[in-house]
């Protein structure tokens, strides 16, 4: 069942990304983005890592798309030809056809061989959130922390550059 949902998962995931790169609409194209991050999520999830999948969402499908749509709009960006005059759906169904009969004879290949590894019971908690959380916590501490400053002094002198830019501004229209 894994395997199929993996499969699935797999092509809606390039299927989103062909769509992205060759879609008209800038629009469009920021939402099959969303489609994709969304979809390797899923896969996260399949391979046990809660975290990245809960991450994936969150940061990526959430607020980077934010900006980017935020951006998007905001430059107002006219709709440019695709790289296909025509979009045809037979091309479209033959390639999802096409990747789901090669993933099942890869899987088949490897299922024979005995290339496909085992998973231990260990793996199955290393993606969970206390599992990051206490790496995070006790290996890394410095390093989280070390970075937690350099990004707020990061944010404090863009404020700084910002002001200071406002400032000379008002000063020459006077």
């Amino acid at each position: 069942m894994e395997i199929y949902l993996f499969v699935l998962l797999a092509v809606i995931a390039i299927a989103s990304a062909l769509g992205m790169v060759l879609n008209k609409s800038t629009v469009n194209s920021a939402l099959m983005l969303v489609i994709n991050l969304v979809t390797l999520s899923g896969i996260y999830l399949l391979l046990n890592a809660q975290f990245l999948a809960l991450i994936q969402i969150l940061v990526y499908a959430g607020a980077i798309m934010v900006l980017f749509l935020f951006v998007i709009m905001l430059l107002n960006v006219d709709d440019e030809k695709s790289l296909f005059s025509k979009f045809r759906l037979k091309y479209f169904l033959s390639f999802l056809v096409g990747s789901v009969i090669f993933a099942q004879i890869l899987y088949s290949i490897g299922g024979v061989t005995d290339m496909l590894p085992e998973i231990s019971s260990e793996m199955l908690q290393i993606g969970t959130v206390e599992a990051v959380g206490d790496v995070l916590y006790t290996d890394y501490l410095f390093t989280f922390e070390m970075t937690a400053i350099l990004l707020t002094a990061a944010v404090v002198g863009a404020l700084m550059v910002a002001q200071y830019k406002v400032k000379k501004d008002e000063d020459s229209e006077v």
